[in-house]
């Protein structure tokens, strides 16, 4: 693998983590292809003698680009009342392995992330973890997000809502 092209996908990565910590989710959208499929599949407790536990019929969100962008929308509207104050956020995003790329302007990167919040008055922290499975697509020489999978560590979500972006 490419060491420049490693320190590049890095760099993308901590840019995004970045841009949600700081509530820049505009810029952020601009991160994602206009055909992105962002989704999260549920995780279940069961046993399977393949090992894998994760279930592709039950998500707990499959979004596109139009519905992304309407999130952020309400998010700055009064109606967004869980985001009323806003939380703070922590993004931490680490193993970051390009598995392989179609092309030359497209990749399959894995990595692992932790997710933090804590809100105003609370002492407690919020938090989830997991894997993201993404396809970076070169648009206009930048990479952007046109596929992003979202796999949590826990089959039971200690969070109080969905209302962030991982």
């Amino acid at each position: 693998m490419n060491a420049e092209l490693q320190y590049e996908i890095n760099r993308f990565y901590y840019h995004e983590a970045y841009l949600l910590d700081n509530r820049k989710f505009e810029e952020w959208l601009d991160l994602l292809t206009n055909d992105i499929v962002y989704r999260m599949p549920m995780r279940v407790t069961c046993e399977n003698k393949d090992g894998s536990n994760i279930s592709e019929n039950s998500l707990y969100f499959e979004e596109t680009k139009k519905s992304l962008t309407t999130r952020v929308k309400r998010l700055r509207t009064t109606s967004a009342w869980a985001e009323d104050p806003a939380p703070r956020t922590r993004h931490l995003v680490t193993n970051i392995i390009i598995e392989n790329g179609s092309a030359d302007d497209s990749l399959s990167v894995r990595n692992s992330f932790l997710f933090l919040r804590s809100r105003a008055g609370d002492a407690g922290i919020e938090q989830l973890c997991g894997e993201r499975l993404d396809v970076l697509r070169k648009v206009n020489n930048q990479w952007q997000i046109a596929s992003r999978k979202i796999i949590p560590d826990q089959a039971v979500l200690g969070v109080m809502n969905l209302s962030m972006f991982l």
